[in-house]
């Protein structure tokens, strides 16, 4: 049980951090290393955590449809985590 849950908080971590590269990387052609930069400039950890938590939705809907809960418990603890990681980026970081 806290294995399978386990699994699925680092499956929704995992897709978290792979949408964020997809998100950086697609954002406007200049290449991943570039917006990099440019996010981090601009302050926009947030915006782009929230856009990379995206694909944590279908594979909430894949372990449910599998009969998975205690991983698809995993990635909803997954997406409070990247919430508040968002959370501390837009306040916390906003000000500094």
């Amino acid at each position: 049980m806290k294995k399978q849950i386990f699994t699925g908080l680092l499956l929704s971590i995992f897709a978290t951090l792979a949408g964020s590269y997809i998100v950086l990387d697609l954002a406007n052609g200049n290449g991943f290393e570039k917006n990099w930069q440019i996010m981090r400039d601009m302050s926009d950890e947030g915006i782009v955590l929230s856009l990379g938590a995206i694909p944590n939705l279908l594979l909430f809907f894949v372990f449910l449809r599998k009969k998975q809960e205690y991983r698809a418990r995993g990635v909803l603890m997954g997406v409070i985590l990247v919430a508040f990681a968002v959370m501390y980026f837009s306040f916390f970081q906003a000000g500094a």
